[in-house]
């Protein structure tokens, strides 16, 4: 009876890690499968509603359209500009109450008129 109960005990200390590292493959697998679809989302190749194939350019010009930006935490205007490709000055010009030193998060910047 004794045999049997460390044959038992033996056992599950064999098979418990063996477990964990069947565990451990199968969630590195999922991760690997993950994040290979998203590398393939890439803005080369979407598409847009219409099918017209959507560059990095094409997405800025888009950008540009929005009339308005939220600011973000830790947003500054040159941040600003280089996310909406509107320039600085444009900025300034279109937002003239606008404080650059005193940016205020979900603040409304005017990108165009």
């Amino acid at each position: 009876m004794a045999d049997h109960r460390r044959l038992r005990r033996n056992t599950a200390r064999i098979v418990a890690p063996l477990a964990l590292v069947a565990c451990g493959v199968a969630i590195a697998m999922v991760i690997m499968s993950f994040t290979d679809d998203q590398k393939s989302d890439t803005p080369e190749r979407t598409t847009t509603q219409a099918g017209e194939r959507t560059t990095p350019q094409n997405a800025t010009q888009r950008r540009n359209r929005r009339p308005v930006y939220r600011v973000k935490l830790n947003d500054t205007l040159g941040l600003i500009a280089e996310k909406t490709g509107v320039p600085v000055e444009r900025l300034q010009e279109l937002n003239p109450e606008l404080d650059p030193q005193n940016l205020v998060v979900g603040q409304r910047v005017k990108l165009r008129e």
